[in-house]
């Protein structure tokens, strides 16, 4: 029996990678292909090897050279093969475009006919940015199978994640010495993760005032007195706020406020943040490695806060099994109102999904076609798996 490949093309920031890495996995056991990933970004830096007595990191001698350059244009892309009308019966690769600029032509990707051509191509090139799960549960031929591995429908990445994604000895240490340090001994730990899709660096005043207001109206911070001075009791409950984010400006007021002031329930509130990199620079080694360790941080927290489109935060509660609170992306600098909800599910949005019912060959909300596919909370575009209810 002939192997059949699935070649993941490394693409885009870290969260965006390993939720891409988790779909092409589960194509890929779909379609009977064995997972070969491209160690370009320091894949072998980042995470232990998945599978026992070999390895998933394409060979260094890979014959095709010029696969990292292909795009949504390039002759070898099956979109583009569809756009033309050119599909050669049998060649011996193709090339998947995925990613967040896809053609019309790419996104039929998704039609069950052209998965019955692809099942014919020893090899397949993909690249993505995208956590295109969602759309492999619509597809009728994968639907069955998909039943049987995942009968909670909300934890798919939960699943996969945890299998995949298993920090190297060199984040683990880092992910150990900050936990035992900083995190450990707290009868409490939350999560909060801002990431803020701004051209400026911030901080920003109406960010730092939406989360206050989601982390106190849920609960999940007590509020401070600024009236009387209080003296906690002796055996207060503590708490540890674990703070991702590019900026420190955010870590720093929250630590000041609880410093400054007593909360009204004689809680104990400490805040950390393990590294403010200013800026994401996702092709640095050690860049990678601080994101990674934050990611794994963020998920061992009891509670969690994130922050609206981030794939960060969507691969961080994948892994934790929590249903975070979602902050709503802020519009005008502004603050939301309601500036947060629980979410749905644990499960990452897919950004970009089609919008094409294949067998009518017309438009459609993909996103009401079944009950355990629906649209995102923080992306009304977006698709993602729930639960039934």
């Amino acid at each position: 029996m002939d192997c059949n490949y699935l070649v993941w093309t490394a693409y885009s920031g870290l969260g965006n990678r390993i939720l891409t890495i988790a779909s092409a996995f589960l194509y890929a056991i779909l379609t009977n292909r064995v997972l070969l990933v491209d160690e370009d970004k320091g894949t072998a830096d980042l995470f232990c090897e998945p599978f026992p007595e070999t390895s998933w990191l394409l060979p260094s001698g890979f014959p095709i050279k010029q696969f990292k350059n292909f795009s949504t244009g390039s002759p070898e892309n099956y979109g583009n093969m569809l756009k033309s009308k050119v599909v050669h019966p049998s060649p011996a690769f193709v090339y998947l475009h995925l990613a967040h600029d896809y053609s019309e032509y790419d996104k039929l990707f998704f039609c069950e006919d052209n998965q019955q051509y692809l099942r014919t191509i020893p090899w397949l090139i993909l690249k993505s940015d995208n956590y295109f799960v969602p759309s492999l549960f619509l597809i009728p031929a994968y639907q069955e199978e998909l039943m049987k591995l995942f009968p909670q429908r909300d934890a798919v990445f939960h699943h996969l994640g945890r299998y995949l994604f298993h920090p190297s000895n060199a984040v683990w240490g880092m992910i150990t010495r900050y936990y035992d340090s900083y995190l450990a001994r707290a009868d409490e730990k939350l999560g909060i993760q801002i990431r803020v899709f701004d051209t400026e660096t911030g901080p920003f005043q109406h960010v730092l005032d939406q989360v206050l207001a989601c982390t106190i109206k849920e609960h999940l911070l007590p509020e401070v007195n600024t009236q009387e001075p209080m003296v906690s009791p002796t055996k207060a409950k503590s708490k540890v706020v674990l703070v991702t984010s590019l900026n420190s400006g955010y870590y720093e007021k929250f630590r000041d406020m609880y410093w400054e002031h007593p909360t009204a329930n004689g809680e104990t509130i400490s805040f950390h943040q393990p590294s403010h990199e200013e800026h994401q620079n996702s092709d640095k080694k050690m860049h990678n490695r601080k994101a990674w360790a934050e990611i794994y941080l963020l998920s061992l927290s009891d509670a969690m806060v994130t922050s609206a489109w981030s794939t960060f935060g969507y691969v961080a509660q994948g892994l934790s099994g929590l249903k975070p609170w979602l902050l709503f992306k802020p519009e005008n600098r502004t603050a939301p109102d309601p500036p947060c909800r629980q979410v749905l599910s644990m499960e990452p949005c897919f950004h970009a999904p089609p919008f094409y019912d294949c067998k009518a060959k017309r438009g459609v909300d993909t996103g009401k076609l079944v009950p355990h596919v629906t649209h995102c909370e923080d992306m009304s575009w977006g698709l993602k798996l729930v639960n039934p209810s």
